[in-house]
């Protein structure tokens, strides 16, 4: 007995068309999952991140009659996805041929830890590459290396580094399906692409992309100029609300580097096992007030007095 779906399973629009077709095509599909109800699914009903559709359908997809008859297809594929990904690519006319890797990052350049799987974590994602007809890369594409390092973004956005490679490596008119943000000189389909349309999903902390910080090694000493640099990063940070303890998970430095860091900046340290409610820390009447606190013995010695 087939389940009831969790949403409706609506008939896509019709796809964008241009004269000759598109020679450059970036797809981000909404695979659907077996477990369709688990923590970290898309159309787990509490996250609500996005609808998701079924193998068949995203096969079905008129890729054929709007790609041009030379063309490259950038196709996002979850790891346990990824004999499905090759069945749409084929199904959408195009051979398979190589494939970007995402590798998510720290912002210490390590990897990511916060990824899922039923087996391994994942810290990659996949982006297929295809061909239809007979179409090298640009030149730019002959010294670019198949792997992008950046941090991870919120639920399901891929890096934005992707657009400036694909731009540099495949020539346009450029359309992207299923896309979640709009793009100059990018012809852009889905539900989510309009500038007026906020994406579903959270995001949460830590996952909003931007630099990596230097990896440091646990007795690395750092100059003045450096340390501040750095601890005006993390500041920025927790004074948004992360705690320590996210800042270590996410840069990779222990706990007692992360307050020397956020000390060397000068900020305003939170009561312990406390989350900041708004960007500044305003202590309650009466209680910590970022001063040392007198010992037990002190306080002992000053009710015998």
């Amino acid at each position: 007995m087939s389940s009831k779906p969790l949403r409706p399973e609506d008939a896509p629009a019709p796809l964008p068309r241009v004269v000759g077709g598109f020679p450059t095509i970036l797809a981000d599909p909404p695979w659907r999952f077996s477990n369709r109800t688990g923590k970290v699914a898309p159309e787990h009903r509490r996250l609500d991140r996005y609808s998701t559709m079924s193998l068949d359908a995203i096969k079905a997809m008129e890729v054929k009659e709007v790609a041009a008859r030379d063309a490259h297809l950038y196709l996002w594929v979850p790891n346990a996805l990824l004999v499905d990904g090759l069945a749409v690519m084929e199904a959408w006319g195009f051979r398979y041929v190589s494939n970007i890797v995402w590798a998510k990052r720290r912002k210490d350049g390590g990897p990511d830890g916060r990824g899922v799987g039923f087996y391994f974590r994942n810290v990659t994602e996949l982006l297929l590459f295809g061909v239809r007809g007979s179409m090298r890369t640009l030149s730019p594409g002959r010294s670019q290396v198949n792997m992008i390092e950046t941090r991870k973004r919120e639920h399901s956005r891929k890096p934005d580094e992707q657009y400036e490679l694909i731009e540099a490596c495949s020539p346009g008119p450029r359309l992207e399906l299923f896309a979640r943000h709009p793009r100059q000189g990018w012809t852009v389909w889905g539900n989510e692409a309009g500038e007026d349309v906020t994406p579903r999903g959270a995001v949460h902390k830590g996952y909003a992309g931007g630099p990596i910080l230097p990896a440091l090694k646990p007795n690395e000493h750092l100059g003045q100029e450096r340390a501040e640099a750095v601890g005006k990063r993390l500041r920025e940070r927790y004074l948004k609300g992360e705690s320590v303890r996210e800042l270590g998970m996410d840069t990779g430095y222990s706990i007692q580097r992360i307050r020397a860091l956020l000390a060397a900046a000068g900020t305003q340290m939170r009561p312990r096992g406390r989350h900041m409610a708004h960007s500044q820390f305003n202590p309650p009447s009466g209680r910590h007030t970022g001063r040392s606190q007198p010992s037990t013995r002190a306080r002992k010695a000053d009710r015998s007095k």
